[in-house]
């Protein structure tokens, strides 16, 4: 953990930003940033937003580029670290929950809610990638949510239990408990959980070569100037595994209804078959926003792409 302000975005002359944290019902700290408009009159309550981070990124990347942008559209905005990642608390580093990830979200809505400035009636969540799933799992439970938004969303217990675009066979499945299993007791003799391989420790100057298209996708963020932080390493312990098997994100996903849940996708990303079937799961009141000519990682930070205009009108017709 590196206690870095630099953020990967210009922040704008029209915010502030100031450095919270709050506790989750686990007693971990999570570190945000949170973002007001400087024309937000504290004497007033407002609307507020729950940003959390693609999956294994930080706040200081594209959910703080969420997080600013609807500040400066009238929004009390947070964007936060997860349990054991960035600057946020809880050890061993790197480890990955949905449940405590699922939690966070609902720990940023315990502060949002006593922040005098906030309307606590009108609180709601965008969840970037694999946070997509976890603000939707958040939702199931916690009521006070109000409106759900997930951008490129990656349903993270669905491609851990199942494989890429569910084609896991059952015996390989298996092998991956039995891996799973055998690498427990080798953390435990080690007295340190071994971690999946991580991005490059300096941002890189290309591509490798070799690499599949997705994975130079995310390379092309991650270890690049482009998105490259120091707390976004793209590693989560090999056993972080065993929990997404046995934690299914999205069933109980028709009960979030009859609030509403915005999926927006790229056109050409390759993660939105997650999107495509998690919207024929939800009841109405729903949206699948199609953005054109648009990947996976360009709604992460191309602002010039992400269609901040519909969030800003979902979110104001719907808390």
């Amino acid at each position: 953990m590196i206690n870095n302000n630099q953020k990967t975005f210009a922040i704008s002359e029209n915010v502030t930003v100031e450095k919270v944290s709050f506790k989750n019902r686990y007693g971990i700290t999570v570190s945000a940033d949170l973002y007001l408009s400087k024309e937000l009159d504290i004497s007033k309550k407002y609307p507020a937003l729950i940003v959390g981070t693609p999956y294994g990124g930080v706040k200081e990347q594209g959910a703080g580029i969420y997080a600013q942008e609807m500040a400066q559209r009238g929004f009390v905005s947070i964007a936060f670290d997860e349990s054991y990642n960035g600057e946020s608390g809880g050890r061993p580093r790197h480890v990955s929950s949905p449940d405590i990830f699922v939690e966070d979200f609902s720990a940023a809505v315990d502060y949002a809610g006593t922040r005098p400035f906030v309307d606590r009636s009108k609180i709601g969540v965008i969840g970037i990638c694999g946070s997509g799933g976890f603000a939707c799992t958040a939702a199931q439970v916690d009521r006070r949510i109000k409106a759900v938004a997930t951008v490129s969303m990656y349903d993270m217990s669905r491609v851990m239990r199942y494989g890429w675009k569910d084609s896991m066979t059952d015996e390989e499945r298996n092998q991956m408990l039995d891996h799973l299993g055998e690498q427990r007791w080798k953390d435990f003799v080690n007295e340190n959980p071994e971690l999946t391989p991580a991005f490059p420790s300096e941002p890189a100057d290309k591509i490798p070569e070799g690499l599949d298209p997705i994975a130079s996708e995310f390379f092309g963020y991650y270890a690049m100037k482009r998105g490259f932080h120091p707390n976004s390493i793209g590693a989560f312990t090999i056993t972080s595994a065993m929990s997404f098997m046995n934690f299914p994100l999205m069933n109980y996903i028709k009960s979030i209804s009859p609030r509403p849940i915005l999926f927006i996708i790229g056109e050409h990303a390759h993660s939105r078959y997650f999107s495509e079937d998690a919207y024929e799961m939800t009841a109405e009141p729903k949206e699948l926003y199609v953005v054109p000519n648009a990947g996976h990682v360009d709604l992460y930070d191309r602002t010039d792409l992400i269609p901040f205009d519909r969030l800003e009108s979902f979110f104001a017709e719907n808390m």
